[in-house]
């Protein structure tokens, strides 16, 4: 029986796909990440990578949806497969709740999907868990898989869209009214020059949440200049999450991946305000974590990457029964942001 709260009987984010025109660049950086290249998808020229619960395709197609959407976009996040109990099911009701149908023929995709977000794909995927797996079925071993260290990601925890101002209200009822995701936080986030507002969304599933950002303001804001390198709306982050940030960045590749440079005196009164931090405060320090506390005896630990896939990077978090974003640090990323834009001269 349909839950109430959850229309298309959503279970989670299956896989996230990648199209892009340097697919040797995309490679390197998901290695750096932890991710080990394993199979393709048959008869398609699309890689899988994998590390734990966080699947991803890397289209190499020479025609096609991906290809059209790289051209328009530069390194993309093209697609998302979303989990659901039946995908025919799922299909048809999105549609009917109004969402965009991208089944024309032209297309020829493997699974029911719809448009989502600045015309990328949602699939509709309903074989996981004991019903097997699409990477079974789907997809054959390639000759020489390239086998890498697993660095502790287990699953993606949200991904953030930016869209236009003006347009936030438009999106968040999109993914309310099609999927049944409701509203968990509100955020009005100033730096030193730039601002943003931002919704954050939860599935109605319960194991993803997406946040939405638009800019305030300045043209030269973050979102802003995202929307303009990617043309378009789109996905600003993925965030993976680990039981063990310190231990995931101690393997992580530095010379693929160069995480955001935090300001020196975010960490002179951080552990009064979150005293009770378990980890090594110095190794925390000294990887520029951010630390942040909902409630006494609960904290979080994140980190930013640089803008890795054309405009998209990378969130790396470690969660101690804290549900929040980091928003005690939103003023101080903001401003790590904002320095780095202006170290490349936007701002």
């Amino acid at each position: 029986m349909t839950e109430v709260n959850n229309p298309l009987n959503l279970r989670g984010i299956e896989f996230t796909e990648y199209a892009t025109p340097d697919s040797d660049y995309m490679e390197n950086a998901f290695y750096g990440f932890g991710f080990s290249k394993t199979k393709k998808f048959k008869g398609r020229d699309i890689d899988y990578f994998n590390q734990n619960d966080i699947h991803f395709l890397l289209n190499n197609e020479q025609a096609g949806f991906s290809r059209e959407f790289a051209k328009s976009h530069g390194p993309a996040i093209c697609s998302m497969g979303w989990r659901v109990d039946d995908a025919e099911f799922a299909f048809t009701e999105a549609v009917k709740r109004g969402a965009k149908s991208a089944q024309e023929a032209a297309n020829k995709l493997p699974y029911p999907a719809i448009y989502g977000i600045g015309d990328s794909l949602i699939y509709f995927v309903e074989k996981f868990g004991d019903k097997g797996t699409i990477y079974e079925d789907d997809f054959e071993a390639i000759d020489k898989p390239v086998l890498v260290e697993d660095k502790g990601f287990k699953a993606v925890d949200h991904l953030t869209n930016n869209v236009y101002q003006g347009t936030m209200e438009h999106w968040a009822n999109f993914y309310k009214d099609v999927f049944g995701f409701t509203e968990v936080r509100y955020f009005d986030i100033k730096g030193v020059q730039t601002a943003l507002i931002s919704y954050a969304l939860q599935s109605p599933c319960g194991t993803f949440c997406i946040p939405i950002n638009e800019g305030k303001g300045n043209k030269n804001n973050q979102i802003d200049e995202y929307l303009d390198e990617y043309n378009g709306p789109g996905v600003q982050h993925l965030a993976f999450i680990t039981d063990d940030l310190v231990g995931s960045l101690d393997k992580l590749d530095k010379s693929i991946i160069d995480t955001l440079d935090i300001v020196p005196e975010y960490y002179d009164d951080i552990f009064d305000r979150v005293p009770w931090v378990k980890e090594d405060k110095k190794r925390i320090q000294d990887h520029q974590i951010l630390v942040d506390s909902q409630s006494e005896n609960s904290y979080l630990l994140q980190i930013f990457t640089k803008n890795i896939f054309g405009p998209i990077f990378i969130e790396m978090i470690q969660r101690v029964d804290d549900k929040g974003f980091g928003e005690g640090n939103f003023t101080a990323l903001f401003k790590s942001i904002e320095l780095n834009q202006m170290e490349r001269g936007v701002l």
